[in-house]
């Protein structure tokens, strides 16, 4: 076979997948029914693959998982956060979305978690959310994902909640799949590592294969530093030559401006919103389910183990309370026997005594007298040493 017939062939199966993929696109639009504003505006093409990848191309997984969103951005209104709602969460540069993108057109978002200054999660997810949809107004056409670059420096234990971890990663992968294209962990110190091992298991494989830890003086992570930045215009806080520093006063007007676009961003007139086409070369060669390759979602699977854990938790529930009652139960078993211990030496004595008084009343009778213990069994005067309360 030919070089050329090979290529040939390679196009041919492509296309024959690109175009089963299209079709479970039009799957769960037919799926979803018919849709309206915003819903009809963020339910693209390209939007739906979203979903479909993330569910490795079941419809129903994927619908379902859409769906959820949906509902999700009707009551939080993601679009509708404004930088006035928002801005305390901001003062410190804690996450910020810098005035440049990586080397694929990605929008980044800078994340600094010794900068947290606020308590309350429900805040700082949202902030988040905030920031999300202002790195996706921010995209250039073609380009869907954005990058996270996380600095460490001057993070200790303090700055660790799994709480918001878990909060984040619901948010991520719940609403946003496949926005993330990839995660820089810079200079994680050892006391994150202890975290990450019980911080990972929330994400998906896929989520978690996209994070890379990065740090600086190392060969191999410098590579992954350059491959993705120009290094002119990455901060040098990460290994970069910009001196440029987080302004919030500056930042407050970029993010201002922004807030101006949004609306027009989610009016019906944005036809390239709802036109956003699936672009099959941003995710490599995506398989389908039909046929293809079929997995279990890891997203499901964790939805299991969460049901399994509180079945798990449930079942330690019950049996803590019934170690509980037995515990009790023995208590209680080893207090009558104390008490009754307690009886029988506080009467011991006294029945010795008349005891005493019956054998030698019987031995002024006898010689020789026959004992009768509580078996019945006889015993000799011979043998009255032994204790007439035995057994």
């Amino acid at each position: 076979m030919s070089s050329g017939s090979g290529a040939d062939n390679g196009h041919a199966k492509e296309a024959a997948l690109y175009e089963q993929q299209l079709s479970k696109i039009g799957q769960v639009r037919a799926a979803l029914g018919k849709l309206s504003g915003k819903s009809a505006l963020y339910c693209s093409d390209g939007s739906v693959a979203r979903y479909l990848i993330a569910r490795n191309w079941d419809v129903k997984k994927a619908t379902k998982m859409l769906m959820k969103t949906l509902k999700w951005r009707s009551e939080y209104k993601p679009d509708e956060i404004r930088w006035d709602d928002i801005s305390d969460e901001a003062a410190t540069g804690k996450i910020y979305r810098s005035d440049y993108f990586d080397k694929s057109g990605r929008s980044i978002l800078v994340m600094r978690p010794s900068c947290q200054n606020t308590k309350k999660a429900k805040g700082q997810v949202r902030y988040l959310v905030y920031c999300m949809e202002n790195a996706i107004l921010n995209l250039p056409p073609g380009q869907d994902q954005m990058v996270w670059l996380i600095d460490f420096a001057g993070f200790g234990m303090s700055h660790l909640s799994l709480h918001v971890t878990k909060l984040t990663a619901d948010v991520l992968q719940g609403h946003y799949p496949e926005r993330l294209g990839v995660a820089i962990l810079y200079n994680a110190p050892r006391v994150f590592e202890s975290f990450w091992k019980m911080a990972s298991p929330i994400l998906e494989p896929k989520t978690r294969n996209k994070v890379k830890f990065v740090y600086p003086d190392n060969p191999e992570t410098d590579k992954i530093m350059e491959d993705l930045f120009n290094m002119d215009e990455l901060e040098c806080a990460f290994g970069g030559r910009s001196q440029a520093t987080f302004n919030i006063n500056d930042y407050a007007a970029r993010m201002r401006e922004d807030d101006n676009k949004m609306p027009l961003f989610w009016s019906p007139e944005n036809s390239a919103l709802a036109s956003e086409p699936y672009l099959m070369k941003n995710y490599g060669s995506q398989q389908c389910s039909s046929g293809l390759k079929t997995e279990e979602t890891a997203l499901d699977k964790i939805e299991e183990t969460e049901n399994v854990s509180e079945k798990s938790e449930e079942s330690e529930s019950t049996s803590e309370e019934k170690e509980e009652t037995e515990v009790a139960s023995e208590e209680r078993g080893q207090t009558e026997i104390l008490s009754e211990k307690r009886r029988e030496t506080e009467t011991g004595p006294v029945k010795d005594e008349t005891e005493t008084r019956s054998e030698k009343k019987e031995e002024t009778e006898s010689s020789t007298v026959k004992l009768t213990t509580s078996k019945g069994e006889g015993i000799t005067s011979s043998d009255k040493g032994a204790s007439s309360s035995d057994p």
